[in-house]
């Protein structure tokens, strides 16, 4: 910013001084009706806003840029700053104008960043917003974050940067906080919301003291994290951090909750984005898990059904109660009621928090009113389920509060205007004072006219009137021939050409109370206003527990709706190792496609632990691996799945490597960023994980690929993992024959003319050919380019035949030179036997070069 070394007007004296507190965001100086932005901040903002760009007086010789809103419009400015990654100091008057000798006294009341928002006009109603920092000690790195709009408040440690950035990418925050000498891993840098914080904030004992005084504790010892030092550092940092930028000690925000990578089954961020769970491939929420399951009839219940289904539980007991829950709804439709019930609930946890940093609005209020007023009925649609069951919990932490639903229900009007500002809010007959003031100012000419009347039938005086003006306020006035017989309780005020103006003590008396009744009553209104807001604040922490039953009350409701509606299983959660899907479908592709769905098995079991996949181009494999990781997901979040029956064992991990991306900006190729994936999955997985490969080693030399698949399925074979490894390498079928668990299964397909027919089957056995030719065909190659296609691929089987040889991918495909490695151990082969009866010229030249491959191979 561009500072004058003269002297300045005091008004611009006073926005330097407060600019110099706050140099790294836009600050919004509230002037009268506007929020004026000075120096670099306006030019930022005029270009960011497109807004008007003008000056205002000068510094150092030169204009100074001003750019300015509206102060009753602020909120769509600031939401389109907050967007574009800007933080915003917002600066009000809290000065009396009429008392200042000076300019105003003003002071920033709030800075608003991206992951401290709790405005409904700055927040995605259906997301979360969250403000998370990091923190590292060697290999150990503490998370924390925090939901300032619904106090929500939780921490983490994790061994290793790329579980750090699995966790990150699940939390996917609007702001994070490091330290200024934190080095971090290139995904990370540059990152919007990225903010630097001194070294010295990020102190273990500091923390400690900022967290136990947030808390009013001595010690962390009963939230269950004092023994996570990294974890705590970084929190005390998040806290201090949302004070500062709230101006306040978050009266919401009264725990912190602890989550273990151990208590859930976790997914890194490659699979989190393979498997589209809440955010497509595309970077939207369209077509994604969370977008066919999202019925919910409330905000906060459609936050909450995101993070279950961003961190499905290992803890089986509390699935197994989730999936009674939702088994108990669907029994005679009981989700019906509830879910009407819970439409006329509002967004309980946002509105709280709002109503503890005391920025309730109006409207909030009227919504929460409403809500307290439907909660009697929504206890009598709990009514009679299970002692003890979730339902039954739910049900008490749900409880009535009568009292408070009553005094919301007498205060507010049907429908109060937006802000309180401008009055309107508190109903007639809530409060005597205010209905006075009121009716002051309302009723004030009916008063004048029967004043009038009165006193011109007192003083015999026909000519007499009342009057007022804005210099001399409320007068009666007497022409200048009848003021002489005026009373003698008239008291002359002032003097015209032709008339005289009196006063008499009942009008003043009425002029102090008109004068002012507007302005007392809106004053008044506040006060009863703000007693409304105490009055919910006494009872805070118990409303706030209704409103996270009331989230999970809705998300149960839906997931009922949903097995209802899409034809959902209850599926079994087991003791014993394996996964037994009959009849699994794809909850998305299922919904969005045109044609019916195909269901297909999925066994694995310890005999059975690795399917290699083979089939055509868009015959289904990836949707198979996909639909397969899904419904173990869904299993883990207490929804019930897409299938005609499910029995899961032991998921600690879910792994997939699908879909090919380079990553320009971080300079990595596309194979690179393959192989990056497939190593994490090989340092990771264990015999309790499900991994999912796709087209391993595509991206490089036909045996460099090979040879790199082999060896990954290799190594998955020895760590036991339950693994679904598509390929289009057909001579990794041959892994079924040389490791123990391994089976070859494909999708099928069938050739009609010229084309091709995709059953989307899946069916035990190596797949006989790839259908590259009918695939591209289908992708709209042109015809001569297709038919071109299939003389070299004759011209290239024929060379293959004559040189004893063997393509390296699937039957139909380019081949290449004769394999020469030594991956395939030598294997015996039952050959004499089956060649004994078999009639050599009936062989296609496909069959004959398979069989002299195996041949070979056995030789």
């Amino acid at each position: 910013m561009s500072q004058a070394s003269t002297p300045h007007t005091p008004m611009m004296a006073q926005f330097l001084t407060i600019k110099r507190e706050h140099p790294d965001v836009l600050l919004f100086y509230r002037m009268g009706d506007f929020y004026e932005l000075f120096f670099d901040d306006a030019k930022r903002a005029a270009a960011l806003l497109d807004i008007t760009l003008t000056q205002r007086g000068q510094s150092a010789g030169k204009p100074i840029p001003m750019a300015g809103v509206p102060y009753h419009s602020a909120e769509g400015y600031l939401a389109r700053l907050v967007a574009a990654g800007e933080s915003v100091a917002i600066c009000e008057q809290i000065g009396d104008p009429a008392a200042s000798k000076g300019p105003v006294e003003r002071r920033v009341v709030r800075i608003v960043t991206p992951g401290t928002l709790y405005d409904e006009a700055l927040l995605d109603a259906r997301r979360d917003n969250l403000l998370v920092a990091i923190h590292a000690v060697g290999e150990r790195w503490g998370l924390a974050w925090l939901e300032l709009s619904s106090g929500r408040f939780s921490v983490l440690e994790v061994e290793g940067e790329s579980e750090m950035l699995a966790e990150l990418t699940r939390l996917d925050p609007a702001e994070l906080l490091v330290a200024d000498g934190l080095s971090l891993p290139p995904a990370l840098e540059g990152r919007r919301g990225l903010r630097r914080q001194s070294d010295w904030l990020f102190d273990a004992e500091s923390a400690q003291r900022i967290l136990c005084d947030q808390f009013g504790v001595a010690d962390l010892r009963g939230f269950g994290c004092a023994h996570l030092e990294t974890a705590i550092t970084a929190a005390g940092v998040l806290i201090d951090y949302a004070r500062d930028t709230q101006r306040s000690r978050l009266p919401h925000v009264t725990a912190i909750g602890v989550e273990s990578r151990d208590d859930a089954v976790v997914i890194d961020a490659a699979s989190r984005r393979n498997l589209e769970i809440d955010v497509n491939l595309g970077g939207t929420p369209d077509n994604t898990l969370a977008s066919v399951l999202d019925t919910t009839a409330t905000a906060m219940g459609s936050r909450l059904l995101k993070r279950w289904l961003n961190r499905p539980l290992r803890d089986r007991e509390q699935v197994a109660r989730r999936q009674a829950a939702v088994a108990l709804l669907l029994d005679q439709e009981g989700f019906v009621p509830l879910r009407a019930s819970l439409k006329a609930i509002g967004d309980v946890e946002r509105i709280l928090a709002r109503v503890a940093l005391y920025s309730a609005r109006p409207r909030d209020l009227a919504r929460l009113r409403d809500a307290l007023v439907a909660l009697p009925e929504l206890a009598e649609a709990l009514a009679g389920y299970p002692e003890g069951s979730t339902l039954d919990e739910l049900k008490r932490q749900i409880r009535p509060y009568p009292e408070l639903a009553d005094t919301l229900t007498r205060a507010l009007v049907d429908n109060p205007p937006v802000v309180i500002r401008d009055g309107g809010v508190i109903a007639t007959g809530f409060d005597a004072e205010l209905d006075e003031h009121r009716g002051l100012a309302e009723h004030a000419g009916d008063y004048l006219v029967q004043l009038e009347t009165r006193e011109r039938e007192r003083t015999g005086l026909p000519g007499l009137k009342v009057g007022f003006n804005r210099v001399h306020g409320y007068y009666i006035e007497i022409p200048r021939a009848q003021a002489r017989d005026a009373p003698a309780d008239y008291v002359r005020r002032q003097t015209l050409k032709n008339a005289e103006r009196f006063i008499i003590p009942e009008l003043k008396e009425f002029e102090d109370k008109a004068l002012s009744a507007k302005s007392r009553a809106l004053a008044r209104e506040k006060l009863l206003y703000d007693g409304l807001l105490d009055t919910l604040n006494a009872e805070l922490a118990e409303l706030q527990a209704s409103g996270r039953a009331l989230a999970t009350l809705d998300v149960l409701a839906a997931f009922a709706e949903r097995a209802q509606a899409l034809q959902l299983t209850r599926p079994r959660l087991l003791e014993a190792p394996g996964i037994e899907i009959r009849g699994g479908r794809h909850p998305v592709v299922e919904q969005v496609s045109d044609t019916p769905f195909v269901p297909n098995d999925l066994v694995l079991d310890d005999t059975r632990r690795m399917l290699v996949i083979t089939g055509p181009n868009m015959g289904g494999k990836s949707t198979y691996m996909r639909q397969a990781a899904l419904i173990v997901l869904l299993a883990h979040t207490g929804s019930f799945v897409p299938a005609d029956s499910a029995e899961i064992g032991p998921v600690d991990r879910i792994f997939t490597r699908i879909g090919s991306s380079d990553d320009l900006a971080g300079g990595r190729s596309t194979f690179m960023v393959e192989m990056t994936e497939t190593a994490s999955i090989l340092h990771n997985a264990s015999d309790q994980s499900l991994v999912l490969m796709d087209e391993i080693g595509r991206g490089t030399s036909t045996f460099d690929g090979l040879s790199l698949a082999w060896a990954s399925a290799e190594h998955l074979t020895r760590t036991r993992a339950f693994t679904l490894f598509a390929t289009h390498y057909f001579e990794m079928t041959a892994l079924a024959e040389q490791a123990e668990a391994v089976a070859n299964v494909h999708l099928t397909a069938a050739e009609h003319r010229d084309g091709i027919v995709f059953m989307h089957r899946v069916e035990d056995g190596p797949a006989s050919q790839s259908y590259g030719l009918q695939v591209a065909q289908l992708a709209g190659v042109p015809q001569g380019v297709i038919a071109r296609a299939r003389d070299k691929l004759t011209q290239l089987e024929q060379q293959e035949i004559d040189q004893g040889s063997r393509p390296t991918a699937n039957p139909g495909s380019a081949p290449s030179a004769p394999l020469q490695t030594d991956l395939f151990a030598s294997a015996p082969h039952p050959l004499v036997e089956e060649l004994s009866g078999l009639a050599l010229d009936e062989l296609t030249p496909r069959q004959a070069l398979e069989l002299l491959y195996r041949w070979r191979e056995a030789l």
